[in-house]
């Protein structure tokens, strides 16, 4: 790739929003809110909105790839060097389930250490956010989709374990039909019943489009290891184990480290790759993801009682945390840049526990 390159340079005006969004995303804090207090009040404590039940809490380094093209050359990927980073690993839901409730997984990631402009609330902070999650693409296109859907999850936040269980089985199974007659995964489907793989041998996507510097992308992380790659596509059975995605994760890395590679999927054009529209999966055979980083997670204790008291209660990992050059974009992500903030407000009040963005990993428990 040369400086004269097919992708599509980012530009002033390619956001469009519509006239009422600012609305539509105060619905949305309303209703995660008012899901979040049912939540609360039922567990004693303030979690998480959405990937409430962590499954793994990791330190290790992230690389930045040396000599890459001037197109992946952007932001903190712009010259080469190892930065200190947080991997936090979690199950879908806003609330502590068994595992037994297998849905959508997120992956979130806090870069440490890095120099640059930040986006707005969050100057004089050296962090760098990428929160992923499962899948290419999310179910609802935009935020005012989102909010429909909102709904029908607040609506359903009071029912029993076992009744959302069977909702995550029937999606696993429908799923799997869809998969064998179009070779395709549903989205909606797969975000209500996810396989329940190894939490280390999954994929996880932005799924939605960020700025990357002179460029408009989406973001991934994809596991490499062999130890992983052994792992790919076998399912763990909870059983009767609630917490068997954490025990899974935490007895794969008492012998093994974890090793992921980030990778970037540049945007060509808004036709065929829109920004406004996350349910659209953009092609890889048009713009196939490219490595700028690699992730190395050592051997170590996933999952101490300080270490998961300090990633789960005082830290907050936002898209909102980020370089001006990762600004998100689109109607989802605008909306997830205003919730996050919001209900991370919500959790640290309710919890007396003010949050914190850390300069180092000492900060953070072993």
């Amino acid at each position: 790739m040369t400086t004269d390159t097919p992708y599509l340079r980012y530009r002033d005006g390619i956001e469009t929003p519509r006239d009422d969004e600012d609305r539509t995303i105060a619905a949305i804090i309303a209703s995660m809110t008012r899901e979040s207090e049912t939540v609360a009040a039922r567990h004693g404590h303030a979690v998480r909105a959405s990937h409430a039940k962590s499954s793994g809490l990791l330190k290790g380094t992230l690389t930045v790839l040396d000599g890459l093209p001037e197109p992946l050359a952007q932001g903190l990927f712009a010259g080469s060097g190892t930065y200190p980073v947080l991997v936090r690993l979690a199950q879908g839901p806003g609330e502590i389930l068994s595992d037994r409730v297998s849905t959508h997984r997120g992956m979130a990631i806090k870069v440490l250490g890095v120099a640059g402009e930040k986006l707005p609330g969050h100057e004089g902070h050296a962090t760098q956010d990428f929160v992923l999650a499962t899948g290419p693409v999310f179910p609802n296109p935009d935020a005012a989709s989102f909010l429909r859907s909102m709904r029908g999850l607040e609506a359903g936040t009071s029912a029993p374990e076992g009744v959302k269980a069977a909702v995550a089985g029937a999606a696993r199974l429908a799923g799997s039909a869809v998969r064998a007659v179009t070779g395709k995964d549903s989205p909606l489907l797969d975000f209500l019943g996810h396989p329940p793989f190894h939490p280390l041998a999954e994929s996880y996507h932005s799924q939605a489009a960020l700025r990357y510097g002179a460029y408009v992308a989406k973001v991934a992380a994809f596991p490499v290891s062999p130890a992983q790659r052994a792992l790919a596509g076998r399912e763990i059975d909870a059983g009767e184990d609630p917490d068997a995605f954490r025990h899974a994760v935490v007895a794969y890395c008492r012998e093994h480290a974890a090793e992921f590679e980030l990778r970037v999927q540049l945007c060509t054009d808004l036709a065929r790759m829109p920004v406004e529209d996350a349910s659209v999966e953009w092609p890889e055979a048009v713009s196939p993801y490219r490595t700028v980083a690699r992730i190395v997670l050592p051997v170590q204790d996933a999952y101490g009682p300080a270490r998961q008291a300090y990633m789960d209660d005082v830290l907050s990992f936002r898209p909102a945390h980020s370089l001006a050059a990762f600004r998100p974009l689109g109607s989802l992500m605008r909306a997830r840049l205003e919730a996050y903030g919001a209900l991370s407000g919500v959790r640290h009040t309710r919890n007396a526990a003010p949050a914190r963005e850390p300069r180092t990993l000492d900060e953070v428990p072993d």
